[in-house]
């Protein structure tokens, strides 16, 4: 009976699968690895056809490779490649500029694995990757990108050199010894560079025609349903290192964006009057200032945050930062790079108490014909109550009473929000409730607005930074009372108090293993501790590498003893540190590296002579059968330098495989290059 192919220990397929890799198949497979690990940062941002289209063709060389098949004809690659260049048209509408021409490399590297017919079709695949991996960092800087980067470098750099060998090649973790060995002897110079090139201000691996590209933050419009988009991200906004012992939890309101100006469904901010000082704020403040540094990550945006409320704006060389009269804080140019600040604040405070009556109009402002219930509710509320402060807590102990929730995923609203969500859904998440607490307060003749900022963070035991991300994205609202001026009021609270004591939003937002490792710090779990950890190592890597500016240059440079340093001084420490670091990395080298015999250097010169002359000595003859051939009377030579290749030949193999010579090296070295121009 035929037992079925499984069942045969010697069959043709094990036999196949035992036979060793060929050479070729093992340099190509590690070269698409090296690809791969290439085009892996760039999977995530360029387009998913893209990213799918790359995989494909990755996956399709690979398989060639294993099956030993040919590459494909150029007749079949070139309408996949204007179909793909087509496709990148489509997508970004342009061929130029850096999402675009990011992802025509992509492209190219994956097509030309499958076009590789010469050694040079090696070397564009291998400048296409270290192209795509500095174009890497337009994406992300951080530590991550940074060690994949370093990997893939570096499995490239091993495939390179595995196509250079033309004989046995070395075993492959050698081979990635090797490339380590190779990056690792770059990267005193690498931080030399790093120290003393002179730096520029503003970030680096940006271009300036997408340096308007949106991020993610804040926006100066509110419509249900913003802040909530934004409680469902992970991201840093940025961090803080408190100089001064930090407030508690509910005292960390971080002013972003004041708006004003209702629709009757969105508010956004109305342009403002020019930069004020902080005495034109007419802020009183109250105990001792709270001082801490701001690590700000790049939002496309021109405005800054801070404890509320700040006392003066930050001062940051390069770029100027005002202080609004609503108590905002800005700079003079959209936030495109990551940038660093000390702010000094106060949570206890008096803002505006002797406003004009003039002057607080625009805070009055509704849209007519919206929301009749609402307005009906306020003027209810207004009639029972005896003042602004009476009428506030009454709007706080509806919320409280009523059935309201707060949820991330709120009910859609119609042209009459505001009657909608405090009659009908009652759910909704902090925009919600601070939006319809400052229309309640307007129509019922109390100034109001809505601030639209941070709430909250979390303290890295690790490192002692706060973090507070997307996720804390908060809205709350300030009225006007007289005497007390503008006085905060976080509706939310009255409806979720927990979210101004723990935020679950953040554990709300992720599941699976994200959502376990963001547990409570209180359970102390080993994958909190680990995220706890590199979420310092990420910071750590922000404030000394990616924040290594031109004023942190000058501080060092100083620090070392230049006074006043210019690109002069940094020319010369460059120059030297290199010659030094250069001498230091040649010195073992030229140490180790293998003395020549004096001798052979003598015989190899004859050699040479001999051969100019037409008679090259063989591969296979030693000095003595070479001499012998010599002295042959067919051979051509005149009769004096037969006699000097004899006896120079006779003297090399008594110095060279003698074994008892009295005379030194240098003697017979000597005699020889004598006996050498007589052959000449």
């Amino acid at each position: 009976m035929k037992l079925p192919i499984f069942f045969l220990p010697f069959s043709k397929a094990t036999q196949r699968a035992a036979r060793p890799m060929s050479r070729d198949k093992a340099d190509t497979l590690l070269l698409l690895l090296a690809c791969a690990l290439v085009l892996a940062p760039h999977a995530t941002q360029v387009p998913p056809w893209i990213a799918l289209t790359a995989g494909a063709l990755l996956l399709w060389r690979g398989w060639i490779t294993f099956r030993g098949n040919r590459l494909p004809p150029r007749w079949l690659l070139l309408p996949l490649a204007v179909l793909t260049m087509a496709g990148v048209y489509t997508s970004f509408k342009t061929l130029l500029g850096q999402e675009a021409g990011v992802a025509t490399l992509v492209l190219l590297l994956a097509f030309k694995l499958l076009e590789m017919h010469a050694r040079r079709d090696l070397f564009v695949v291998l400048f296409l990757g270290c192209f795509l991996i500095l174009a890497g960092f337009f994406h992300s800087q951080g530590i991550g990108a940074a060690l994949l980067a370093l990997l893939a470098t570096v499995t490239l750099l091993s495939a390179q050199l595995s196509f250079q060998y033309t004989g046995a090649a070395p075993p492959l973790l050698k081979r990635l010894r090797l490339g380590l060995q190779i990056v690792l002897l770059a990267a005193p110079l690498t931080l030399l560079m790093f120290f003393l090139f002179p730096r520029i201000q503003g970030p680096l691996w940006s271009l300036p025609g997408d340096a308007q590209t949106g991020r993610s933050g804040l926006s100066d419009i509110m419509a249900p349903g913003n802040i909530a988009q934004l409680a469902l991200s992970g991201d840093v906004a940025f961090r803080v290192r408190f100089i001064d012992p930090a407030p508690p939890r509910s005292r960390l309101y971080w002013r972003g964006v004041v708006l004003d100006d209702y629709d009757g469904r969105s508010w956004k901010q109305q342009s403002e009057p020019g930069a004020l000082t902080p005495s034109a704020i007419a802020m009183q403040p109250q105990g001792s200032p709270l001082r801490h540094q701001v690590t700000l990550e790049p939002h496309g945006k021109r405005w800054l945050f801070a404890l509320e409320l700040p006392q003066s704006p930050p001062l940051m060389p390069g770029l100027p930062t005002t202080i609004q009269a609503n108590g905002a804080l800005t700079a003079a140019q959209p936030i495109h790079d990551r940038i660093r600040y000390t702010a000094v604040s106060h949570v206890d405070f008096t803002l505006q108490a002797d406003a004009a009556p003039a002057s607080l109009r625009r805070w009055l402002a509704l849209p007519p014909g919206y929301n009749p219930a609402t307005m009906a509710f306020a003027a209810r509320l207004r009639s029972s109550a005896s003042d602004d402060w009476q009428l506030a807590n009454a709007v706080l102990r509806h919320f409280r009473e009523q059935p309201y929730s707060y949820t991330l995923e709120p009910p859609t609203l119609g042209r009459h929000a505001m009657d909608e969500f405090l009659f009908g859904t009652r759910a909704g998440f902090c925009e919600h409730y601070a939006s319809a607490f400052v229309v309640l307060m307007r129509a019922a003749g109390v100034p109001a607005r809505v601030v639209t900022g941070y709430q909250g963070g979390e303290v890295n035991p690790v490192d002692g930074f706060l973090t507070v991300r997307q996720s804390d994205a908060h809205a709350w609202a300030e009225i006007w009372l007289a005497g007390r001026g503008w006085v905060r009021v976080d509706p939310t609270a009255a409806v979720a108090p927990h979210r101004i004591e723990v935020n679950p939003a953040r554990n709300l937002r992720q599941g699976g293993l994200a959502g376990v490792i963001n547990l409570n710090p209180a359970a102390r779990s080993w994958l909190a501790s680990l995220r706890f950890n590199w979420d310092a190592i990420n910071n750590g890597w922000n404030q000394w590498v990616l924040n290594y500016s031109p004023d942190k240059q000058k501080s060092l440079l100083e620090s070392l003893g230049f006074n006043e340093p210019d690109w002069r001084t940094l020319a010369m420490l460059l120059l030297g540190g290199g010659a030094i670091i250069a001498a230091l990395l040649a010195w073992p080298m030229l140490a180790d590296r293998r003395k020549i015999d004096p001798l052979q250097v003598v015989y190899s010169r004859f050699c040479k002579t001999m051969a100019r002359q037409g008679l090259a000595r063989a591969a296979h003859e030693g000095p003595r059968a070479y001499r012998l051939r010599l002295m042959h009377p067919s051979c051509g030579l005149s009769n004096d330098k037969k006699i000097a290749a004899e006896r120079f030949l006779s003297c090399y193999e008594a110095a060279q495989y003698g074994t008892v010579s009295a005379s030194p090296a240098t003697v017979h070295v000597a005699r020889l290059k004598s006996l050498l121009k007589q052959c000449r």
